[in-house]
């Protein structure tokens, strides 16, 4: 492998220091997901593993298309170690992807779809991807016509394929290719690195989370238990295959749970209630605004979806009367709030046996140390809030960025979540606000400052604070404050044609421009983002 292929983590020692102390002590299952793979496939190779619309792959047939996709990306080059990405929908070749990734003991790096050339070619950038998987075309954007100017951007991405597309890079086509020729399978360390997805920072600069084969597997296996569900069942998966949520119970849980996943390529609601009856869906993990539609209309339909016994929520504010409405609408559901991140999945577990517990907190704190300090890192006795720093097995290895990872996680191994919260007595944990200035749109993460970086190119722009608003459906919208240059006056259509121009995602388009003279400022002239989040939260219930 010569220099330009090695990855920004070379730094990284197998396991993290902060891992060590797990290492060996049957915390993990020290199996790659290939090796589960290849075990389940063993034992019931019909078993359907993936059900997308009214096509099905069984185990064996997963096995079998990832084997021959193995082969043909080994044929081309693809060697151990490195990083293939892919941004497609919730399709059923995302699974055939990322089995063939760790099949053949390469990095796999989703990315959402509803990422376009300027956040794709970062991320592709900051982790030396040599392979780009896209969907040739996906809700009427052409993805290959974007891989095809990425590609010319980074000189290290050898190949892009397309997914349901056509020619010899076709997805369809290298499968085909592999088929029938010998696999060597090359010995992976389920300790070292196996994925690598980013998510939005304070700065705007994408962070790459590393975690390997046991990371996700230990947080599967404990909350699946945790929630009752057991191998056989079949779960739902609406949100995106691409994020943490949608990765690890989508992709990764009929491999390690011995599950199956009923995957939906988008949200709808009604849709969803047809799946759950026709496949007996016993739960889903997803964002709150798919609670929130899913319980409206069993409401409005009657339909009490008997089958379905939990929902795990989170990814965005969740109101404390949404849990018992939601409850009420379904026979036998209970949902509850959980608490995660990419960096750290799932924290708590949620209460699905305490009502006012799953209503009230954000669940409790499960197979996770969980410290709260203050501004000085000090630790803070229960019931006092402050930040949200955890460890445990399950988190991440660290970052691509090795400064990145110093800055993130402490020296005796916690990671700082840059979430406030109040722990309790018995291990209650609730959520408070961010130190973060993040917004959360619908379980998207969005930076503020890589919004307002774009805003401050415009010529009518002297400065942007762009700050999360109240959303009815999304839990958060983007609002941005913008002081205008002297003698202009700047429309709100041209201010928002003008992030759409720079290549930013649609969903980071503010919607709604506050023009003010000045912004409310600390001593030291920093911006009070707290306030302007007051104020439109109050100008938002006026409207």
């Amino acid at each position: 492998m010569d220099e330009r292929m090695i990855p920004p983590w070379r730094w990284l020692e197998t396991p993290a220091p902060h891992q060590r102390e797990f290492a060996g002590q049957g915390l993990w299952d020290e199996r790659t997901i290939a090796d589960q793979a290849y075990a389940l496939a063993g034992a019931e190779p019909d078993f359907v593993a993936f059900v997308e619309g009214e096509d099905v792959l069984t185990r064996a047939q997963l096995l079998a298309d990832a084997e021959a996709l193995s082969v043909a990306l080994h044929a081309r080059g693809l060697r151990p170690g490195e990083v293939i990405a892919f941004q497609v929908p919730n399709w059923r070749e995302a699974a055939v992807i990322n089995l063939a990734a760790a099949l053949s003991g390469l990095v796999i790096n989703p990315i959402v779809t509803i990422y376009r050339d300027h956040e794709v070619t970062q991320m592709l950038g900051d982790c030396g991807a040599r392979a780009f998987f896209v969907a040739a075309s996906f809700r009427g954007y052409d993805f290959a016509s974007m891989a095809g100017r990425v590609q010319a951007a980074l000189p290290d991405l050898a190949h892009v394929f397309t997914v349901r597309g056509a020619g010899d890079d076709d997805l369809a086509a290298l499968i085909a290719e592999g088929r029938g020729k010998a696999f060597a399978r090359p010995r992976v360390d389920p300790l070292g690195v196996k994925l690598v997805l980013y998510t939005s920072g304070t700065t705007g600069r994408p962070k790459g989370v590393l975690h390997s084969h046991v990371t996700l597997q230990r947080i599967l296996a404990e909350s699946t238990r945790a929630w009752g569900v057991t191998a056989g069942e079949v779960t739902l998966m609406p949100s995106p295959v691409t994020h943490i949520s949608g990765y690890a119970n989508g992709l990764e849980a009929p491999l390690v749970c011995g599950t199956r996943t009923v995957l939906m390529e988008s949200w709808d609601a009604q849709a969803a209630m047809a799946l759950i009856d026709r496949h007996a869906c016993v739960g889903t993990t997803a964002a709150t605004p798919f609670l929130v539609e899913l319980a409206a209309a069993a409401r409005a339909s009657g339909n009490r979806l008997p089958s379905f016994r939990y929902f795990a929520c989170g990814g965005a504010a969740v109101p404390s009367d949404l849990i018992p409405a939601a409850n009420a609408a379904f026979e036998n559901c209970r949902a509850f709030r959980v608490f995660g991140s990419s960096e750290v999945p799932l924290v708590t577990f949620g209460w699905p046996r305490d009502e006012h517990r799953a209503a009230t907190t954000d669940g409790k704190i499960v197979d996770y140390r969980v410290r709260i300090v203050d501004a000085d890192d000090r630790d803070l006795p229960d019931g006092a809030e402050g930040e949200i720093l955890a460890r445990g097995p399950g988190m991440l290895l660290g970052y691509a960025d090795e400064s990145q990872t110093r800055e993130a996680i402490t020296a005796d191994g916690y990671f700082r979540t840059g979430d406030l919260g109040v722990r309790e007595a018995d291990g209650a944990l609730t959520i408070t606000g961010r130190k973060k200035d993040l917004i959360i749109r619908g379980g998207e993460n969005i930076s503020a400052k890589e919004i307002e970086d774009v805003l401050h190119l415009h010529p009518m722009v002297r400065e942007a604070a762009v700050v999360a608003m109240p959303h009815t459906r999304l839990g958060e919208g983007v609002c941005a404050y913008v002081i205008a240059r002297e003698g202009e006056v700047p429309l709100p259509a041209a201010l928002a044609a003008h992030v759409a121009a720079s290549g930013l995602a649609k969903q980071k388009i503010p919607e709604r421009f506050e023009l003010v003279d000045d912004f409310p400022r600390t001593a030291s002239g920093k911006v009070r983002k707290d306030q302007l989040r007051a104020d439109i939260k109050t100008k938002v219930a006026a409207t």
